[in-house]
């Protein structure tokens, strides 16, 4: 009995001690959800702003026979794929590649730790990835759409619903997808298809920065609520460890108590 209790003394410390690393997680991440918050919100504004300038120009005749308004006339596929530095955040990285799996032979361009070790070169940090990284990368992918070097341009990245739901999704972006609004009323200097050339570095710009900043504002969120269920996991365990330590130990002290009576039985 005296070797039961010490192996489970062992074990509530074990746990105990993984309890308070999940502890020192969780408020690692909430302290960095309120700033992933506002920076997600901030990024989804400018977004949303040039996209607009985008479907006031893509609906525009002036515009129809930009480049970047082209019909999709091939199967090449690049896609950026955002995950995260780190590991320990529940699903968040096995859902992203699971939801890759779909997509039949894209040309991958990762963001994030994870997703360079399992994809090759890349953008190591999605947590510190800039504007001038995005800017950089819009030019550079501008580019090579105009070249020919792939016929669709897409993101997928984790949309951020709520701090207990992410979701793996995949947005868009080239080439342009012509709106239904004429952009009639609106005046554009020098000309709408420059304005155009121009926004459209802009456009995915914005669009790779916003769906970088949902993914880590997702990242965060699901490392939060997994130490969450993890501490909840942990406190179960040692309430259990505990309960059996108690009764292992009652034991030993019955047994110590009934070979003293039954020794003092035989001296008499």
């Amino acid at each position: 009995m005296s070797f039961d209790t010490k192996t489970l003394k062992n074990r509530i410390k074990s746990v105990d001690s993984t309890l308070h690393l999940t502890k020192a997680m969780g408020l690692v991440a909430s302290s960095k959800i309120r700033k992933a918050n506002i920076n997600m919100a901030a990024a989804g504004e400018y977004r949303g702003s040039i996209e607009n300038v985008i479907n006031l120009l893509s609906g525009s005749r002036e515009c129809a026979k930009s480049p970047f308004l082209r019909e999709v006339s091939g199967d090449k596929m690049r896609l950026l794929v955002i995950a995260g530095d780190r590991g320990l955040a529940g699903g968040y990285n096995v859902n992203v590649f699971r939801f890759l799996r779909q997509f039949e032979n894209p040309d991958i361009l990762p963001i994030g730790k994870r997703a360079c070790e399992r994809y090759g070169e890349g953008y190591l940090s999605s947590e510190k990835f800039s504007q001038s990284d995005a800017a950089q990368l819009s030019k550079r992918l501008c580019g090579e759409f105009l070249n020919g070097d792939f016929d669709r341009l897409g993101i997928v990245y984790t949309r951020y619903i709520s701090i207990m739901t992410q979701t793996p999704s995949v947005k868009w972006i080239l080439p342009i997808e012509k709106s239904k609004s004429s952009g009639i009323g609106t005046v554009f200097e020098p000309d709408q298809q420059t304005v155009l050339e121009f926004a459209v570095f802009e456009y995915v710009t914005g669009v790779i920065m916003d769906c970088v900043r949902e993914s880590f504002a997702s990242e965060v969120a699901a490392r939060r609520m997994a130490m969450d269920n993890a501490g909840k996991n942990a406190r179960q365990i040692i309430s259990d460890l505990q309960i059996k330590y108690n009764r292992a130990r009652q034991g030993a002290i019955t047994q110590e108590i009934t070979e003293i009576v039954a020794g003092s039985g035989e001296q008499i």
